[in-house]
């Protein structure tokens, strides 16, 4: 049986360490299709992340896999597609998709008399505008996965859907973005995946106030149907899950100086992508 785990952090770091004990602990023992003859059994489970206030400091784990300039750029992927460019449909080897791409400019095709047109959907944009005009709907969601191709292909998405309501507290209007994850790979993914989708929460609520419907960033409820550790990491990973059993994660986060340092890092590589975005631009 798979369990449906639940866990709440005031913040991200926090909760990254609190799922990551949760699935440790309370997880099946499954294989996996990518694991070597020898590798163990992974820890899996059904899980549910609420992050209370997802920009509250600290912000950043020391002890996820990467570092700044990796974490600004995949950010900056998910957000503003900086490397939408290097999607090639017509060669397996290339990315078949980004997140953004699928959120921002996701095909759809309509059929008539036999013949096929395709149309691009801002998804996010048709979500920031349904939840402008009505701040309770419950139909402001977008997805990526395209049926009869997203089956066929080696790495399809992780991320399935989006879904967004405007919650008032204490007379403040505040967007509470749930994702839902298919697979999800906790020990070496979900802090960036969440970095990222907490950024474009950000976006979402200023694009909102922008359409007239003054917005501030809420919770963040990030669903897994497959949170799991791979096998192939117990050895690198036990000790490290080991320690975080001290409840002490404010010491694994990056804070004052620390912290500084490290977001100065992610500003410079943001600037550096925008360079050589412009570049790319003047050579198109």
């Amino acid at each position: 049986m798979i369990e449906h785990i639940r866990v709440e952090g005031a913040c991200v770091p926090e909760a990254y360490e609190k799922a990551i004990l949760a699935v440790w602990d309370q997880g099946i023992h499954i294989k996996t299709q990518y694991d070597k003859p020898k590798d163990p059994e992974s820890r899996d489970a059904h899980v549910t992340v609420v992050v209370r206030d997802p920009f509250a400091e600290p912000r950043y784990h020391k002890n996820f896999p990467g570092g700044p300039a990796d974490l600004q750029t995949y950010v900056m992927e998910v957000v503003e597609g900086i490397h939408d460019h290097w999607i090639d449909l017509g060669n397996p080897t290339k990315w078949q998709y980004t997140y953004h791409e699928r959120l921002f400019r996701y095909l759809t095709l309509t059929w008539r008399f036999g013949e096929a047109t395709g149309t691009f959907v801002d998804q996010v944009e048709s979500m920031c505008q349904a939840l402008a005009k009505c701040p309770y709907t419950r139909r402001a969601q977008a997805t990526t996965w395209r049926p009869g191709y997203d089956d066929t292909i080696a790495d399809p998405p992780c991320l399935q859907r989006l879904w967004g309501r405007i919650i008032q507290e204490h007379g403040i209007n505040r967007l509470q973005l749930h994702t839902y994850w298919r697979s999800r790979d906790l020990y070496k993914a979900w802090f960036m995946n969440v970095v990222a989708l907490t950024e474009l929460q950000a976006f979402m609520a200023r694009r909102i106030t922008e359409l007239g419907c003054p917005c501030e960033v809420g919770e963040y409820h990030d669903t897994s149907d497959s949170l799991h550790v791979y096998g192939s990491y117990f050895k690198e990973a036990l000790p490290r899950i080991e320690k975080l059993r001290d409840g002490n994660w404010m010491s694994r986060c990056f804070v004052g100086e620390g912290n500084s340092i490290f977001v100065e890092a992610m500003k410079e590589q943001e600037e550096k992508l925008r360079r050589e975005a412009g570049r790319e631009e003047q050579h198109a």
